[in-house]
């Protein structure tokens, strides 16, 4: 891996300088001048005690996600679980006001593609090492869609920013839907009262919308829209 190939992992996995240091065996000031980019000609073994921490997946799979306990939610992403905590009230009402209104859309249209939200299980890359959770998602194939969970990428997919999950989400999650095969990716700031829309179909084209606007969904040519109106309404009380 070259040196900014290791930045870049460092920001998608959310780690700290100390955390690198101690999972390495790498002084944590040795790892701040190298992916500081201080150190112009970092030793060899350094170089490969970092790509050991952020060149490799982890060891986690999906059977040790469910061997969890039931009250302990998180996600796995490349085989590294990252702890999920409950959110806040006002994530929660606009994530549910956000799946309402594609819900009664599709239901108006007869449409045959599925809404869901979490908590649901999106067994997203078809392998053992990740398993996600999303805010809101739409899924056209049904085959994807079994008793247990939703197996492979969904068209779709919304996720609220918390300040435990923003990182995540614009970063790590934002990369691994887009290699999935995810058409459309909403990231939704509550602080900000921001939309911002990746639409993967079309040359990776990035909107940004603001909570006083309706915002069209692209993989319904813009037929189906999101009234951000309503769901301010609906926090106000909460701001």
């Amino acid at each position: 891996m070259t040196i900014d190939q290791m930045i870049r992992r460092k920001e998608e996995l959310g780690l700290t300088y100390e955390q690198i240091a101690q999972r390495s065996g790498v002084p944590v000031g040795t790892v701040q001048k190298v992916l500081g980019k201080i150190t112009k000609s970092p030793r060899y073994d350094t170089i490969s005690a970092l790509e050991k921490v952020l060149g490799a997946t982890g060891e986690f799979t999906i059977e040790d996600y469910y061997a969890l306990p039931d009250d302990q939610r998180v996600e796995l992403i490349d085989g590294v679980f990252y702890d999920m905590s409950a959110p806040y009230t006002s994530h929660q009402i606009i994530a549910l006001d956000i799946f309402t209104q594609i819900k009664n859309h599709i239901r108006s249209k007869k449409g045959k593609c599925i809404p869901l939200a979490a908590p649901c299980d999106v067994q997203l890359d078809k392998d053992n090492k990740t398993m996600l959770q999303p805010d809101v998602m739409i899924i056209c194939d049904r085959d994807k869609v079994v008793k247990q969970k939703v197996y492979g990428a969904p068209d779709f997919i919304v996720e609220v920013l918390s300040k435990s999950t923003k990182k995540k989400d614009m970063t790590l999650k934002m990369t691994k839907y887009e290699n999935a095969g995810v058409k459309e990716y909403w990231i939704v700031d509550p602080d900000k009262q921001k939309i911002i829309v990746y639409d993967f179909l079309h040359d990776y084209d990035v909107s940004i919308y603001g909570f006083e606007d309706e915002v069209p969904i692209a993989i319904y040519d813009g037929k189906c829209k999101v009234d951000f109106k309503q769901i301010i309404e609906d926090i106000s009380f909460l701001l």
